[in-house]
């Protein structure tokens, strides 16, 4: 016996089979890319049970004061004898600082995922100079009323001028509305 190996064959022989190829590792394969929405509809709700937290989560500042405001003044306009228009407020203001808590965040996680938000209006509307108004509106008034030049009391009976304001201002924007629709829908003339 010789201690040289055997000579090959053939040339198939000498190559040597491939091994059979690894399941992929888990660290390796790539896993989808998950976009992190920036803001938690559930939780602005949840957290819009005190009226405004919810607004403040969104970044809404001047709406929070306005609802915080509004929660806190129909209670104590209730509470100080005015129950019939202000006992119906409370829980208008309450459920609609949820419900805007929830839609203020749907439409920043709409943005951010780069969708259109529902128009020009819902964009302007997110954080309107109204909500600012508003709230220099009512401090004037508790500034007049606690220096003793108005009286809260007799403007009371007033109150439903701001209900007849407010509905002929929506009143007048769906006209305006309706005439941008018509011209829109028209055709050039030429």
């Amino acid at each position: 016996m010789s201690s040289q190996p055997p000579a090959p064959e053939s040339p198939e022989a000498v190559a040597p089979e491939a091994p059979p190829p690894l399941p992929p590792s888990p660290a390796l394969t790539a896993a989808p890319y998950v976009r992190q929405l920036p803001k938690s509809p559930g939780l602005a709700a949840f957290l819009s049970l005190f009226p405004g937290l919810g607004q403040v989560y969104n970044g809404q500042i001047a709406r929070a004061f306005v609802f915080f405001f509004a929660f806190v003044g129909s209670i104590y306009l209730t509470a100080s004898g005015h129950e019939f228009p202000f006992a119906f407020v409370i829980p208008f203001v309450y459920l609609f600082n949820i419900i805007d808590a929830w839609k203020g965040s749907t439409t920043i996680n709409r943005r951010f995922l780069g969708g259109d938000s529902e128009g020009p209006m819902e964009e302007e509307a997110v954080e309107s100079p109204l909500w600012g108004i508003s709230l220099v509106v009512i401090g004037l008034l508790v500034l007049l009323n606690n220096m003793g030049w108005l009286d809260l009391d007799r403007l009371a009976r007033w109150w439903p001028l701001l209900l007849i304001a407010v509905g002929g201002y929506f009143i007048y924007g769906s006209i305006q509305k309706k005439k941008a629709e018509e011209t829109a829908d028209e055709p050039p003339s030429l």
